[in-house]
């Protein structure tokens, strides 16, 4: 190897500097180490270093890569993209497609059946309403909200687990849950009219409810009686007061679910309800008393009236029947028979007669 330039800059012996490196590099005549190949222009006289990412990079200019002893400027990488056959770029033609084609998915609005959408610009003021399938400016000129209108949505108050009290007319406390069946019949309206829809209607089906309630008394609200009544003048009055506020909802109907005394006291209108039922029982039983006795007492009276018309045809002949009929009601009830012969009237107790005849003997020997 004596003699021969060695790869990394200097000569085999270390005697003679090398002719083969560019002007400024380290050689070992100098006293450096070898030099590192992949160093552009080699490294400092005299140094010994190693190649780092950045050098590497550093190392190929706008033209290709630099030589290692090369000069020149510096400069990172470079993109462009190919050019169309008139030699302008493809870039404007790029960004346009993209373009329309974000304004074609972003324009069109598939609305289900039962569905409509409200647009607004830049998802701010209002702009109109979607029915049906259509095309609105491209997003975020017309920003789009779908709702399901059709639907019947449920609210339950006071909810699962929960007393609500309210007072009935006769100053009684009764525990009462409801279900409000609801949909929205202006979408406008119901997105931006009230601040919250869901919470306006269940405060105004509250103050319903407690109004419909204090005209009923105890019994027609726990037995059932005024339920209906209640639930027609709850739907009615939120109706009413909804329209009025211009909410853009539409009450389906009330619908009563449970209605029980409070736990406090549910013992006692346990107590309560027994004897009421046992009350309602003895009612139940002295009218149909009644009932039978009016039903008898207008049957005497069309017989009565039966009677007075044939008497009226026929007086001596009713005068007398009615007398034989009347005194065999009242001589079959005595102990006594009377038989005719001649001028005596004989007495025989017939009937103490028969009673001895059908009386068994007493047994012998007593």
């Amino acid at each position: 190897m004596a003699g021969k330039n060695n790869p990394w800059g200097g000569s085999g012996s270390g005697d003679e500097p090398s002719g083969d490196g560019p002007a400024g590099d380290g050689d070992a005549g100098s006293g450096g180490g070898p030099r590192n190949p992949w160093l552009p222009g080699g490294g400092e006289p005299g140094k010994r270093r190693s190649a780092s990412i950045e050098d590497i990079f550093k190392s190929r200019g706008p033209e290709g890569p630099r030589r290692a002893g090369g000069g020149g400027g510096g400069g990172g990488p470079t993109f462009r993209l190919p050019e169309r056959p008139n030699g302008k770029s493809w870039a404007p033609v790029i960004i346009g497609g993209i373009a329309v084609g974000w304004a074609g998915v972003t324009s069109f609005h598939f609305i289900q059946p039962g569905e409509q959408a409200v647009v607004t610009w830049l998802g701010g003021k209002y702009s109109h309403t979607l029915e049906t399938t259509g095309f609105t400016a491209p997003w975020p000129i017309h920003m789009v909200e779908k709702e399901n209108v059709t639907q019947v949505r449920l609210e339950e108050v006071p909810g699962t687990k929960t007393e609500k009290l309210i007072l009935t007319g006769d100053q009684n406390l009764v525990d009462l849950s409801y279900l409000i069946r609801w949909n929205i019949s202006d979408l406008a309206l119901y997105k931006y009219q009230l601040n919250d829809p869901r919470n306006a209607l269940l405060e105004i089906g509250e103050a319903a409810m407690r109004a419909a309630v204090a005209r009923q008394d105890l019994d027609s609200v726990l037995t059932g009686a005024g339920r209906a009544e209640i639930e027609q003048d709850v739907s009615a009055a939120m109706q009413a007061r909804l329209d009025a506020y211009r909410s853009g909802i539409k009450v389906q109907g009330i619908e009563i679910n449970k209605v029980d005394p409070p736990s406090r006291v549910e013992e006692a209108f346990k107590d309560v309800s027994s004897a009421q039922q046992d009350a309602d029982a003895a009612i139940n039983r002295s009218r149909a008393v009644a009932q039978q006795t009016l039903a008898r007492a207008q049957g005497d009276a069309s017989e009565f009236n039966d009677i007075y018309e044939e008497y009226k045809l026929a007086p001596e002949v009713t005068r007398r029947r009615l007398y034989y009929e009347t005194m065999e009601q009242i001589l079959s009830k005595t102990d006594k028979t009377i038989v005719e012969g001649g001028n005596v009237t004989p007495y025989l107790p017939l009937p103490e007669l028969k009673r001895r005849a059908q009386t068994p003997p007493p047994p012998q020997g007593e």
